[in-house]
């Protein structure tokens, strides 16, 4: 089975890291007769998995995983007839970020240095743990374009070796090393797409604001225009019809939610609608390679959805759940045969565990737990809630509770933030929430206005309303909450990351009576600067921002930019705060939160600062993290109160 998405016309997450009225069940007592949870070390909800990302062989022979290896992560296979196991992998100053077979003999995997976003990709041999560079080269990115499964010593990549701004496609061959360009980017191309033969059909243009599909019938032919929409449209090309002579894709061009549909290269139009569901985008698609055929379609309400074309594929599916009820099930890993699956269970209480089934014999066989050290039992359950903002949107979101607390009242609240800000929060086992609830708060997390999987509508919300609608979302949430007697409003924090960290700040200066202190984790401080700042391979989407967030070249734009750019407000903030950054962040660099430290210094308000010399856009490495919610966990203590407050409250 595969999956494939390139998104034509709308932007992916920008920054990575996605009142009154509402609904939740709520309990007038206060509190029951659960026993509230002991105190979990830090270190268990944020160090590396024990194994994780599982994947089995094309030929089914071996599975592979990551596990530590002097506390990084490195890729360990074993033989699934002998068992034998050996790592294979030799990284010791970064995870590896990402992995996949090439061929039944080598994996391919990428990393980074220090956090600075120039993926480059390394190919290792299983047998003799050889590792070599493919692609690493001084200040450029790689991106896999296809990984052509069917040509196991090839794949095609994106490199921007010739210009930092844009993309080239290249053809790499995995034994020699050799990158040979199969078609130069005039400038103006943000995406490239294959067909099952593994030939070049399809380029995505943009001029800032307008995005193109091109498309031709041979390598050979040139490229010519299909379809022209505005950013606000998207039609995303997930792979091609099984005759490779049209589009399997999503769209939501003439809707406002994306369905499924059979897009026509020679008349630029839909050819069929093939689902499409009233509350949500529908955000993916998946086939079977080996039967050539469709098999569902994804969406997420609430939950991750699956609508099954095919009965087979269903009823598969059906069977794995059936075995491990009270779980999530996804398929990750399947052999080129599809006779053999890795399958990945999970729930909000625990990060779930690898099984390998055999389609068979119909047997499905444990491999490992992700995290065995973690008590299900002692986690806090992730309830999905609503509200109304205070312009009447519906916004959604997740409510945690601390483990026995469910009924009490007047609980220390944290309010996380995604990042994105184009995203969205899901449910699922979340670290961070974990931890926190854990330690006594009470954590909401809202999908405010411009969060995605909600439609057209929703996302074009959110406009021009950074620190304005949307930052009245995040403070409506916090307000139901208050209002239903959950949340003390004397002991309500606010964290996020990038966007988050954004939404951090501007809250502080927004409503500085509101919050009682704030967490701020690679975030944006100045609009200006930060658009200023911007890797160069975001730069043909530049104009895109501005209509999205702002121009500063615009007056009107302008001014509204400085109002909600945090660091020129400064002033307002009277509220702790603790912010941390990654030195080598290339998303939201280092400035912007050296100038927002520099700002509340210069006013006296107490700020602490934590700098990690060897990370990115959020820290990676273990050490790191465990120093960074280390320093958390006292900020909020000092605060908001510390969990013995708590749980005197729930008595």
């Amino acid at each position: 089975m595969k999956l494939k998405r390139l998104s034509i016309g709308s932007m992916a997450a920008v920054l990575f890291f996605g009142s009154c009225g509402g609904s939740t069940e709520q309990n007038t007592e206060e509190s029951n007769m659960t026993e509230t949870a002991a105190t979990i070390p830090l270190e268990d909800f944020f160090k590396n998995p024990e194994r994780s990302s599982y994947q089995i062989s094309p030929e089914g022979t071996h599975y592979s995983y990551l596990a530590n290896w002097e506390d990084r992560k490195n890729i360990h296979v074993q033989n699934i007839e002998t068992g034998e196991t050996k790592r294979v992998t030799s990284q010791n100053d970064r995870d590896i970020a990402g992995y996949f077979w090439a061929n039944n003999n080598t994996l391919v995997f990428m990393r980074d240095d220090g956090g600075d976003e120039n993926w480059y990709l390394v190919a290792t041999d299983i047998e003799s743990g050889e590792e070599r560079e493919l692609t690493k080269m001084e200040g450029v990115r790689s991106q896999i374009i296809d990984d052509l499964e069917d040509m196991p010593n090839e794949m095609i990549v994106g490199l921007n070796k010739r210009n930092p701004q844009i993309f080239d496609p290249y053809r790499l061959n995995l034994e020699t090393g050799e990158l040979t360009m199969i078609a130069e980017n005039p400038g103006n191309i943000t995406g490239w797409m294959t067909d099952h033969d593994g030939k070049l059909r399809i380029a995505i243009t943009t001029d800032g604001v307008n995005t193109s599909l091109m498309h031709r019938a041979t390598e050979k032919d040139a490229w010519e225009t299909v379809i022209t929409t505005n950013f606000k449209e998207s039609l995303s090309p997930n792979f091609f019809t099984f005759d490779n002579k049209h589009l399997y894709a999503t769209s939501n061009i003439g809707r406002d939610k994306s369905a499924a549909v059979i897009f026509n290269l020679e008349s630029g139009e839909e050819e069929e609608v093939l689902y499409e569901n009233d509350m949500n985008d529908v955000n993916g698609l998946s086939y079977s390679r080996k039967d050539k055929k469709l098999l569902s379609a994804s969406y997420t309400a609430d939950k991750a959805k699956r609508h099954f074309f095919d009965p087979e594929a269903k009823k598969t599916y059906e069977r794995i759940q059936e075995e491990l009820d009270g779980y999530e099930v996804a398929i990750s890993s399947a052999t080129r045969d599809e006779e053999r699956y890795i399958v990945r269970t999970y729930s909000d209480r625990s990060l779930g565990a690898y099984y390998l089934y055999d389609k068979g014999s119909d047997k499905l066989e444990k491999l490992a737990d992700v995290s065995p050290w973690i008590d299900e039992n002692q986690m806090a359950t992730m309830k999905p809630i609503q509200y109304t903002s205070r312009d009447g949107l519906t916004i959604h979101g997740y409510l945690t509770l601390p483990k026995g607390m469910e009924n009490a009242k007047n609980l220390p609240l944290v309010v996380n933030v995604h990042g994105g800000p184009w995203a969205r929060d899901y449910w699922g086992f979340n670290p961070e929430v974990q931890f926190l609830a854990n330690r006594g708060y009470a954590v909401l997390q809202m999908n405010f206005r411009g969060s995605t999987t909600y439609g057209k509508a929703f996302w074009e919300a959110s406009f021009d309303q950074w620190g304005l609608s949307m930052q009245e979302d995040v403070q409506d949430g916090a307000q139901w909450l208050i209002e239903q007697g959950i949340a003390d409003p004397e002991r309500i924090a606010i964290y996020g990351g990038s966007y988050g960290g954004y939404a951090t700040l501007q809250g502080l200066v927004k409503d500085p009576e509101f919050y009682a202190c704030g967490v701020d984790y690679v975030g944006v401080s100045n609009l200006f600067t930060f658009m200023n700042g911007i890797p160069p391979y975001w730069k043909p989407y530049l104009e895109m921002m501005h209509e999205m967030v702002g121009d500063p070249n615009n007056p009107e734009d302008s001014a509204r930019m400085a109002a909600t750019s945090p660091a020129l407000n400064a002033d307002k903030i009277t509220s702790p705060l603790f912010i941390a950054q990654g030195a080598n962040d290339p998303r939201v660099v280092k400035s912007e939160s050296d100038q927002m430290v520099e700002a509340m210094k210069a006013r006296g308000v107490e700020v602490e600062y934590m700098v990690k010399d060897n990370e990115g856009h959020g820290f990676r490495n273990q050490e790191n993290k465990f120093d960074f919610y280390r320093a958390m966990e006292s900020f909020l203590a000092t605060h908001i109160g510390a969990k013995d407050e708590v749980q005197e409250e729930a008595v």
